[in-house]
């Protein structure tokens, strides 16, 4: 008969955070939930053995949880981690068997198909030892049923912490009887309904009339009932890996001229870009490896790897583009030997839908074109040779952005990186006390640019008015009017700064920002408005 086995991971979420958090599984060890959101009145999810004995239950808030232990430790699982950590574990069962079922509704439950595996492990109990010994290694506790039905290596293995093996189906029947309905993770009003009739074990609840359970307990209970007794077969259905996303090809000798290898390097990605148009994705990013001959460069044994990195402005199955970007990234680089082996590796992701119309309307400006001009810089310039500013929490104005090498899918939006970031950031010195600039004309757009570095300013005499203050020069006019002052002060933890900001307005219409820095008693020119 086929063999079938159930691996159940009890608390997945919980296991998966505890994998990330190694230092709260150390003595003593610290309460610890899982949690749906990240708040006082987020609701426990799943808790640790000290949780549970500080009385810290599912269900619970948060804030009511940590009243009873100030020592809790939460977080929230999300549904992309779970997804992760289930398919790590895919991975790592399809070393025993090919055929492996993650189950959809409960993360962490997986049926195996145990059959024709006889002449490798020699017995099932070997096979499933092995997966025992591999999810310790891994980090994952949980049961192993190795049985003949779906639901009943399900309920044996939920409630058995171990390793089970049953050698006939009579056998495995009888010992899923004695499961204990709580195991099987019912809801609370059915669970409490059948426990008043003193329904506690599976094999009592299978002696229960199979048509009056559902007008009785409802669609749930019924469900359940036709699932015990084998009344609702389930075949397997395993996951079908997906077919790796990588070539390589060997030279027949070495190679260093960069047309013949644009043209091999053609020969391996054409068939990956088919692959992705299959599955509807493109390609995110682009690894391609050489292997090098060193022995007729330097005189060295072996050979030496060349790597490098590929990202189109956005996911792309265009082959014309991505050979465009190899080429200017081959061009730009110096190979002081003959290649050997060419090796490519694509990540994949979704296409934006745009790519697949048929026409494309016409735009003045074309963010899509700007983001390829930046991808094409950086294949010929390398990476950090395009930045873009990012908020950054800090004290003082220079210290509330950084500068970032582009990521991979930003690229459309760093064409002007500089007039974001300087128009949030007179966002937020207006939201912490310091007023607007002199109002614009109706329509236009104020956007503050910050100098990298603050700009002494020739002195202020106290004997002029303020249109009488040159800051610019004479091309730009004097200060016609003066806004201020917006104090910024602190840093005491590091050095004291005392600096009282003003917006100047010069006769030909332009906003400076300027401070009076009280400390060194100078003025500088910080910024402009536009």
């Amino acid at each position: 008969m086929d063999r079938l086995a159930c691996v159940d991971l009890p608390a997945f979420p919980l296991q998966l955070l505890l994998r990330g958090r190694p230092e709260w599984s150390e003595p003593p060890v610290p309460p610890v939930a899982v949690v749906d959101k990240d708040g006082p009145q987020g609701r426990i999810l799943w808790v640790n053995e000290t949780a549970y004995r500080t009385r810290i239950l599912p269900g619970q808030r948060y804030a009511a949880a940590l009243s009873l232990s100030g020592d809790l430790r939460a977080e929230v699982v999300g549904a992309r981690t779970l997804a992760e950590g289930v398919e790590a574990v895919v991975a790592l069962l399809r070393e025993f068997t090919p055929s492996v079922e993650p189950d959809e509704d409960e993360p962490g439950t997986f049926w195996l198909d145990a059959s024709g595996l006889a002449r490798i492990f020699r017995s099932a109990s070997r096979w499933a030892g092995a997966i025992e010994a591999s999810l310790d290694e891994a980090g994952f506790r949980g049961g192993i049923a190795v049985g003949f039905s779906r639901f009943g290596t399900y309920a044996v293995a939920r409630a058995e912490r171990r390793v089970v093996l049953f050698r006939s189906p009579e056998e495995e029947t009888a010992t899923a009887r004695r499961v204990p309905l709580d195991r099987l993770g019912l809801d609370p009003p059915l669970r409490d309904a059948l426990d008043k009739l003193g329904v506690r074990t599976l094999g009592r609840f299978l002696d229960l009339p199979h048509d009056g359970v559902r007008g009785r307990f409802g669609e749930e209970a019924w469900r359940l009932h036709r699932m015990a007794a084998g009344r609702m077969w389930q075949p397997l259905e395993p996951l079908v890996p997906d077919e790796p996303l990588a070539r390589s090809a060997e030279l027949e000798a070495p190679d260093g001229d960069s047309q013949r290898l644009l043209f091999r390097i053609k020969r391996l990605l054409d068939p990956l870009l088919d692959l992705l148009d299959e599955r509807g994705s493109g390609v995110r990013e682009l690894r391609v490896g050489f292997v090098l001959d060193r022995r007729e460069a330097r005189g060295s044994r072996g050979a030496a790897r060349w790597d490098e990195t590929i990202r189109p402005a956005e996911p792309t199955a265009d082959g014309a583009q991505l050979m465009d970007l190899i080429r200017l990234r081959l061009e730009a680089i110096d190979l002081d030997a003959g290649v050997v082996e060419l090796e490519l590796e694509v990540e994949e992701d979704l296409v934006p839908a745009d790519q697949m119309r048929l026409w494309n309307e016409n735009t003045k400006r074309d963010p899509k074109a700007a983001a390829r001009a930046l991808a094409r810089l950086v294949a010929e310039l390398g990476e950090g040779a395009v930045a873009h500013a990012r908020l950054h929490e800090g004290h003082m104005p220079e210290a509330g952005y950084l500068w970032e090498p582009l990521a991979p899918g930003t690229a459309g939006g760093a064409t002007r990186p500089r007039a974001a970031a300087g128009a949030r950031r007179s966002e937020a010195t207006a939201e912490s006390g310091a007023a607007s600039p002199p109002a614009p004309p109706p329509g236009v757009p104020l956007v503050r640019r910050i100098l990298p570095k603050p700009r002494p300013l020739p002195p202020r005499s106290h004997h002029l008015r303020d249109d009488g203050w040159l800051i610019h020069g004479s091309d730009h006019g004097a200060v016609s009017r003066l806004v201020g002052p917006f104090v910024v002060s602190g840093g005491w933890w590091r050095q004291s700064v005392h600096r009282e900001y003003h917006f100047a307005e010069t006769q030909r219409g332009d906003i400076l920002w300027v401070y009076f820095d009280r400390r060194r008693r100078r003025w500088f020119l910080h910024g402009q408005v536009e």
